[in-house]
């Protein structure tokens, strides 16, 4: 028995020295983690029943900041309802665009290389550059889109002045930047096997059958990561609007986020804002969860046996 924990002793000795180690090596991070994401979480959930304007103390208030959100704050309703707007329409467009163009993408042509290249460039142009372009784009006087549908004999709306086409215009700029969609749904159809494509128009499938029934379902766990990536960053959409409209016109394009900073930043209502932040914050899990819940349905992952 002496022997063995003579011999235990310093084996437990170096996995101790390899712990300390590795939490030596992770320490950067660790700190970083608790200073920078683990106590602004917290304090922003404590922030949340105060009243906070960093210029005094916080107050404790209780929830009379989430009563106020739900019952008294018009606005609050109207960015949300504008988000949600954004989430149910904007992002499915964002979403058939990308796969579509990742459909005609994935063909076997010379100079594909090229175009893919061309139709990604405009995912990695800076949001604020970008937001900057297409106010000239969508300008109704002097814009090229207006201008376009002025030469074929239509006039154009006011697109970012007019509350009815403020959040279309929107829309249409996500669509032309899909780019970053475009390159993983082209990596997830370049996994599809050809023997499926081969099988199935040896059972008479033809483009659209093979579509729905071999793409499609060999895709779906793209589209469902495209989907939740999707929701999370609509739900916190704000660059474009900060930059090209600031919530109007008659705040139709105030979205959430937007309200969001202008409670803390502009009002200086930080536990307000904290507030919000936690409600989008459930919002969102809960619009994920959902998500999540439904994938049984309509995910197919290879191998798996239902």
């Amino acid at each position: 028995m002496p022997d063995q924990r003579s011999n235990q002793r310093p084996k437990r000795g170096g996995e101790r020295s390899q712990l300390a180690l590795g939490l030596a090596f992770a320490s950067p991070w660790i700190f970083g983690f608790l200073v920078f994401t683990a106590y602004p979480i917290v304090a922003s959930l404590y922030y949340s029943f105060t009243y906070f304007d960093t210029l005094s103390p916080p107050v404790w208030v209780g929830a009379q900041n989430y009563t106020r959100l739900l019952t008294v704050d018009p606005l609050f309703w109207q960015s949300l309802r504008n988000t949600l707007f954004m989430v149910v329409f904007g992002l499915p467009a964002s979403l058939v665009a990308g796969l579509a163009l990742a459909l005609l993408l994935n063909q076997k042509l010379r100079g594909m290389a090229i175009y893919r290249t061309i139709f990604y460039i405009p995912s990695i142009v800076p949001t604020v550059a970008s937001s900057v372009l297409w106010m000239w784009l969508l300008n109704p006087q002097i814009g090229l889109i207006n201008k376009m549908l002025m030469a074929a004999g239509v006039q154009g709306p006011g697109w970012l002045t007019d509350p009815a086409w403020s959040k279309p215009a929107l829309i249409l700029m996500g669509i032309w930047g899909v780019g970053s969609a475009m390159i993983i749904y082209l990596a997830g159809l370049q996994d599809v096997s050809q023997e499926l494509y081969e099988a199935a128009e040896i059972d008479g499938a033809g483009s659209a059958a093979k579509l729905f029934h071999v793409t499609l379902p060999m895709l779906s766990p793209v589209i469902f990561f495209n989907l939740v990536m999707g929701i999370i960053g609509t739900f916190q959409y704000f660059t474009q609007v900060f930059v090209m409209t600031h919530g109007g016109p008659e705040d139709s394009t105030l979205f959430y986020a937007l309200h969001l900073f202008n409670k803390a930043f502009v009002d200086l209502q930080f536990g307000y804002a904290s507030a919000m932040a936690w409600i989008l914050f459930a919002i969102t899990i809960a619009a994920t969860a959902l998500v999540f819940r439904s994938s049984a349905r309509w995910v197919y992952y290879p191998g798996e046996t239902r």
